[in-house]
Formats: structure tokens, C-alpha cells, sequence
């Protein structure tokens, strides 16, 4: 499993040996089944956490019942609650996995401690960063903006690993609309 992560990282940065070595020693493997809580409403979170395999989603529950789902997380990707990570509170998400998984945790206080003393480690944090902002950027645009249709097509576009892993109701709370909408709009995409 820490290989998948090993991999990552020669991918994405330029560390030494004895660097890897560091890294490597503050990692905490961590399973999950399928439906397992990785962290729930309520709880802090303090975790830096890659996933090695599987696939979680991070969703809340308004006072009806209803879940909305804010992202999913594949293989190589990270996942967490940032603010609550940042800010030491109460999470407002639960993150859960949809499938079998496995990750990598660190604690926060030992990846800052790696940011610190890898500048090439910081580096590839400070990219991840971006590149989240940025893509958060482009869901809200994409939510103010684009029809049913257009936000469904984009996602399977973007996405298209997602769509044969993840239960359709999932994808439709993702994309703010009901079910039912989610299945008109694949009928009709398929016609064409």
C-alpha cells in the first residue's frame, strides 16, 4: 500500500533518498470497508490523508435527512476536511468510503514538520493546493452557471473513472439535482 504513495511521490517531486526515508517513517496505514467512517460530523479532524485505493466521499446531512456530497476521492488523490484540519473545530462533513479502501495518513503536526524540513516535499504540497483551489473554483462556477445537463456531462467528461464506481444517487446529490433528473438527463444524452 505505501508503495502507491512511494510512487506519488517520485512522480511528483524530487526527493532524496534519505528524504523519502523521513517521509516514509511518519506514515500510518489505515483501511477502510466499504461504508466505514474515515471521519464523522463532529469529530476534528487531524489528518493529512492519500488514498492508496478505494474511493470515499465527503457529504453532509442537512436537519431533513438529506445528503449532499461535496467530493469524491480516488487513488492518488488527498482528502479531508480542511477547515477543520486548520481551525482545530467540529467538522460539518463526514467522509466514508464507498468502496473498499486504503490510505496514508500523517498526523498534521508531523506533515507540517515534513513541509519544514523538505522544501521539494513543500513544493508538491503547495501545487496540491492550487491545483485544489483552483478545480473548487471551477465546481462553484460550473454549479452557478451550467444547465443539469452541462454539469452532468462535465463530470463525466472530467471524471469518467467515477461514473462506473459511484451509485447514480451519489452522483446526483453531487450535482445538486434528484435522481430522477440524473436518469432523464442520461436517457436523453444517451438518444444523442
Amino acid at each position: 500500500m505505501y508503495e502507491v504513495f512511494q510512487k506519488y511521490l517520485e512522480e511528483k517531486s524530487t526527493l532524496t533518498p534519505q528524504e523519502s526515508e523521513r517521509v516514509a517513517s511518519f506514515a500510518i496505514i489505515k483501511k477502510l470497508r466499504k461504508r466505514q467512517y474515515l471521519l464523522q460530523e463532529g469529530d476534528i479532524w487531524k489528518y493529512d490523508a492519500f488514498i492508496t485505493q478505494g474511493c470515499l466521499r465527503t457529504y453532509s446531512v442537512d436537519e431533513k435527512g438529506s445528503e449532499h456530497i461535496n467530493s469524491f476521492s480516488i487513488e492518488n488523490w488527498w482528502t479531508g476536511d480542511r477547515e477543520s484540519l486548520m481551525f482545530q473545530q467540529p467538522s460539518r462533513f463526514n467522509i466514508d468510503a464507498i468502496e473498499d479502501s486504503e490510505l496514508v495518513l500523517f498526523t498534521h503536526e508531523n506533515f507540517e514538520l515534513l513541509c519544514r524540513e523538505i522544501p521539494a516535499f513543500n513544493n508538491m504540497v503547495n501545487t496540491i493546493l492550487q491545483r485544489s483551489f483552483i478545480a473548487a473554483q471551477n465546481r462553484i462556477q460550473g454549479s452557478l452557471t451550467l444547465t443539469a445537463e452541462e454539469k452532468y456531462l462535465n463530470f463525466i467528461n472530467k471524471y469518467p473513472a467515477f461514473a462506473s464506481r459511484i451509485p447514480q444517487t451519489m452522483i446526483a446529490s453531487y450535482l445538486g439535482m434528484t435522481p430522477e433528473t440524473l436518469s432523464r438527463i442520461r436517457k436523453q444524452t444517451a438518444k444523442k
